[in-house]
């Protein structure tokens, strides 16, 4: 299938968690359409660059090491994804490399996960933490700089001041998670 074909595609894919999961298995099924997939998804004035990422992060959750040799230009491009219903997708994934990244159990992501992709996804995560997201981009958002915060000491104070200044004015969602995050980093 040719990026047009796959472009083509994805005017099929819809809100539907079960849409997004046929068309996710249909790259999964061929991972030669991952970096095809990727591309559409950083075509970021086009609204098709969305459900490009809804059917990216459910990639993900099945295969998130399907990433790794594309990390790169994932994380290059974090920070030009701007419409609401890529960010969150996008936040969601990074979160899901934090939390890979963190686990005891396989260390293919720490292994590949360099510094310059930390840095880039600690820094796209900031500007989603201080910028006008929703409460989800938001707490993916905490949620990934807490634990890539373990290795850049000068984060998780960033992090804590966000979360200690915005708290008042935002959302349960965002409170609950806050909360958590918050206690982590005084355990920490």
């Amino acid at each position: 299938m040719t990026i047009n074909q796959l472009y083509e595609t994805l005017n099929y894919v819809d809100a539907s968690r079960e849409n997004r999961l046929k068309y996710a298995k249909m790259v999964l099924d061929d991972m030669s359409l991952f970096p095809k997939l990727i591309e559409i998804m950083f075509m970021v004035n086009d609204p098709i660059s969305s459900r490009a990422a809804w059917v990216f992060e459910y990639v993900c959750n099945d295969y998130i090491y399907g990433l790794i040799p594309y990390l790169d230009v994932f994380t290059k491009n974090l920070k030009q994804v701007y419409l609401d219903s890529s960010i969150r997708p996008v936040a969601k994934v990074c979160e899901m490399l934090a939390k890979e990244y963190d686990s005891k159990h396989n260390k293919t992501i720490k292994k590949n996960l360099q510094a310059v992709h930390k840095e880039r996804i600690i820094e796209a995560c900031f500007d989603w933490m201080i910028s006008d997201q929703k409460v989800a981009v938001k707490a993916y958002s905490m949620t990934t700089l807490y634990l890539l915060g373990q290795e850049y000491d000068w984060v998780h104070p960033e992090l804590k001041q966000i979360l200690q200044h915005d708290y008042a004015n935002e959302s349960a969602g965002f409170k609950a998670r806050a909360k958590q995050v918050l206690k982590k980093i005084k355990g920490a």
